[in-house]
């Protein structure tokens, strides 16, 4: 609450994080494990809470395949035009899902062949109530990406979350998402 007019500052933001190289494809294993817990417990606010910070540390881990990044976001005294805003980002993220496996071109005597993923996308939208410099600020930069995580961690423990979603892309294991994909599907990215 905002001491001098006495109104509920809302802040929603979402961040974008690509990372590239050989090794990622292990993320894809702890964000679909984050994916099936919250559809598990019906989108629960601490499961989400809990997977938003397991997540934020696998990627503070592998920091190494940083790539590019953005983020935006806004300040809203509302609290119903602050969700509107949380579900046009997730409308939006949902539908940057790629590349889909075609099985049925695979004959049955097919040997079938996983490529490995070089590049994930993740997408983290958050809404939360006060201010956090770290998240209102531009992150593309590492150190400012960094720190964003790490808010974005401190906002679980803190209780102050009022919204979660991270989507990725690809979503799944022998998905490929190749650079001309990233960028006709991401031109918000700039490279770190």
């Amino acid at each position: 609450m905002n001491q001098f007019s006495g109104r509920t500052r809302y802040v929603v933001c979402r961040l974008f994080l690509h990372l590239g190289g050989e090794q990622v494809a292990p993320l894809l294993g702890t964000l679909n494990q984050v994916a099936i817990a919250a559809e598990r417990d019906e989108g629960d606010l601490q499961t989400l809470g809990e997977g938003l910070v397991e997540v934020c540390q696998s990627l503070l881990q592998s920091e190494m395949y940083w790539q590019s990044a953005a983020n935006e976001g806004d300040v809203f005294w509302d609290e119903g035009a602050a969700g509107d805003y949380v579900n046009g980002l997730f409308t939006d993220s949902a539908q940057r899902y790629l590349s889909q496996p075609d099985v049925s071109a695979t004959r049955k005597d097919d040997l079938l062949v996983v490529p490995v993923t070089r590049n994930i996308i993740v997408m983290i939208a958050v809404a939360f109530e006060g201010e956090v410099p770290e998240l209102e600020s531009d992150l593309a930069d590492i150190s400012a990406m960094k720190e964003g995580l790490k808010a974005l961690i401190n906002l679980h423990y803190q209780d102050a979350l009022r919204a979660i979603q991270i989507h990725f892309s690809p979503a799944q294991l022998g998905d490929e998402l190749t650079s001309d994909q990233i960028l006709v599907n991401f031109p918000e990215l700039i490279p770190l």
